[in-house]
């Protein structure tokens, strides 16, 4: 970070300014003195307006579910959130499936159709490119903006775009990082029933 922000021109004053961090604070992570709490590495993607994805990965934090367990990534948050005093609704399987149900409806709509492709590209760009969930993201705004696949595999892949999209699902978007995780697991869960529907669907 010390290099980004030397390319910006900002002094360690100034940064401290424009995040409301006390410049001690900041001085101690940048030399690594420290570990930069999720708030913090927050404010300084939204000041430097680069992914917070990145700042997290460059700070150990982990933002990726396993993917190969969904129910184990949704215990991880379920204990994040008892843990903290944010308030969001029950986190569960089934809460994500009746999101993912409605969303599957909408996005064969005109407007849903029209969300997918106007805004799919910034929210990726906003997200950044870490973790292979992003990969299957990619490939599936692909096929629904070819249109390939059957009328069900559209819907799935609408779906998870548009949860994906959504800045208010069952976690927002602001509760970093939880919110990315959240995202990343509705999308698994969407690339797995895809694979059990045709087997060869990604490849």
């Amino acid at each position: 970070m010390k290099h980004t922000l030397h390319q910006r021109g900002y002094s360690l004053r100034k940064f401290s300014e424009l995040t409301s961090i006390d410049t001690a604070t900041i001085s101690r992570i940048i030399n690594g003195k420290r570990k930069a709490t999720p708030e913090h590495l927050q404010r300084f993607a939204e000041c430097l307006n680069i992914p917070a994805s990145e700042l997290f990965l460059a700070a150990g934090y982990s933002v990726e579910p396993r993917m190969t367990d969904l129910q184990s990534s949704i215990a991880d948050i379920q204990s994040l959130l008892a843990h903290s005093n944010l308030n969001t609704q029950a986190y569960n399987m089934a809460n994500m499936e009746e999101e993912l149900a409605k969303y599957e409806l909408f996005s064969q709509t005109e407007e849903g159709k029209k969300t997918i492709l106007k805004k799919f590209e910034q929210k990726l760009a906003k997200a950044g490119s870490a973790g292979p969930y992003i990969q299957f993201l990619s490939s599936m705004y692909e096929k629904f903006r070819l249109n390939k696949g059957t009328w069900a595999e559209r819907a799935l892949i609408g779906s998870a775009l548009i949860y994906f999209i959504v800045p208010t699902d069952l976690i927002p978007d602001y509760i970093f990082p939880l919110g990315y995780i959240d995202d990343a697991i509705a999308v698994n869960h969407i690339v797995q029933k895809l694979h059990l529907k045709n087997p060869s669907f990604f490849n």
